[in-house]
C-alpha cells in the first residue's frame, strides 16, 4: 500500500463494518484497477456539482485517476454556476422547516433551491446563458455542431469567465476536465436549465436544435471510445443512479447484442454509491448482480454498493485514492 495521509489513515482505522467497510473495499478495488493499468469511468447524478465535489474530483482528473465522465446536464452546468457565482449562493440549513410561502419567497428573490443550497438565477444561470448563446449562435452561423460539454469547454478555455471566478479555479472539476480535454458523456442534456435555455432560443428562431449534437451521437462516441480504450479494462464508478449511470453502462450490451461484437470485455469493476433502496422496478436501487442479467457485468466482476450519502462517501473515496 502506498503512503497515505491523515484522512486515509483515519478511515482505514475506523471504517471497519457495514457501509463504512464497503467504502474501504470499493476504494481499494478502485486503486487496484488503476495499479493494474485499467481505466475508470465516473458517473455523476444528483447535485454533486452544487455539493462542491469539484474540491476532490478536480484533483482526481488532474492526476489521471478518471478516464471519462458521464454526468447529468445539471452537474455539467452547476459546476460552472458555482465557479462564477459562489458568493451569491444562499444556504438554508433549516430547509426542512420551510413553508410553501417561504419557498415562494425564495422564488420571488430568484433563488432556486437544491436541498439546503439556493442557486442565484441572475448571477449564475443568466450570466452563463449569455456566453452559451454566443457559442450556439457562432456554431450556427459557421454550420458547426458540438456536444453540450464542448460548448462549455470552449467558454472555459477561452478565459472569458476568469474575471468572474468566485472560487479557486482548481476546485472546478469541469475546468480541470477542459484542460485535460477529458471525454464527457451528457445523456439527456435537454433536462437541464441550460437545455431549457437552448430550447427557448430555438423556439425564438435564433438557431436550430441540430447545433447541439444529440444523445444518440454521445452513445456512438462512447461505443468508439470504449472499443479503443478497453485494453486492460474499464471500471465503472457510479455516484447516484438515473440516466448518468444507466446510459453509459448500456454501451457494453449494445456492442455485444446489437453490433454482435461479443469479444468486447464487459466493465472490469463496478461500484455504486446510492441511498436508493431495492424496490420493484427501481434501477437506482438495483443490486449490482442484476446487471449480470443485462450483460453489463460478469459474475466475477468486482462489485461494490455503498448505501449512503454520496456527498459524504465520494470525497472520502477520492481522498483515499489521492493519498490525502
Amino acid at each position: 500500500m502506498k503512503n497515505k495521509g491523515p484522512v486515509s489513515n483515519f478511515i482505514l482505522e475506523h471504517f471497519k463494518h457495514f457501509n463504512a467497510a464497503a467504502l474501504i473495499d470499493a476504494a481499494q478495488g478502485y486503486e487496484k484497477q488503476l495499479e493494474d493499468g485499467k481505466k475508470m469511468m465516473v458517473t455523476l447524478a444528483g447535485a454533486m456539482s452544487t455539493a462542491e465535489l469539484g474540491k476532490s474530483l478536480a484533483e482526481m482528473i488532474r492526476q489521471d485517476k478518471i478516464a471519462i465522465i458521464s454526468c447529468t446536464g445539471a452537474n455539467l452546468e452547476e459546476d460552472v454556476f458555482n465557479l462564477v457565482a459562489h458568493d451569491y449562493y444562499k444556504r438554508v440549513p433549516h430547509y426542512r422547516d420551510l413553508s410553501p410561502i417561504d419557498e415562494k419567497e425564495l422564488l420571488d428573490h430568484h433563488f432556486n433551491r437544491v436541498t439546503d443550497t439556493c442557486i442565484p438565477e441572475e448571477e449564475a444561470m443568466r450570466r452563463i446563458e449569455k456566453h452559451l448563446v454566443d457559442q450556439w449562435s457562432k456554431a450556427y452561423k459557421e454550420g458547426k455542431r458540438y456536444f453540450p460539454h464542448q460548448f462549455f469547454y470552449n467558454i472555459l478555455l477561452s478565459g472569458q469567465l476568469e474575471k468572474d471566478y468566485q472560487i479557486d479555479p482548481k476546485d472546478s472539476w469541469l475546468l480541470a476536465a477542459a484542460q485535460k480535454n477529458l471525454p464527457i458523456i451528457v445523456p439527456g442534456w435537454e433536462d437541464s436549465t441550460c437545455g431549457n435555455f437552448f430550447a427557448a432560443h430555438c423556439i425564438e428562431g435564433l438557431f436550430e436544435p441540430s447545433v447541439t449534437r444529440s444523445g444518440i451521437e454521445y452513445m456512438m462516441f462512447l461505443a468508439k471510445w470504449y472499443q479503443e480504450n478497453v485494453g486492460k479494462g474499464i471500471g465503472f464508478f457510479q455516484i447516484g443512479g438515473g440516466i448518468a449511470g444507466d446510459f453509459p453502462i448500456c454501451v457494453v450490451p449494445m456492442l455485444h447484442q446489437d453490433l454482435q461484437l461479443d469479444q468486447i470485455p464487459v466493465w472490469s469493476y463496478f461500484c455504486q454509491i446510492s441511498d436508493s433502496t431495492t424496490s420493484y422496478g427501481s434501477y437506482s436501487g438495483a443490486v449490482p448482480n442484476e446487471k449480470i442479467t443485462w450483460g453489463k457485468l460478469e459474475p466475477e466482476t468486482p462489485k461494490f454498493i455503498i448505501e449512503s450519502d454520496a456527498t459524504i462517501v465520494a470525497p472520502l473515496i477520492f481522498a483515499y485514492l489521492l493519498g490525502w
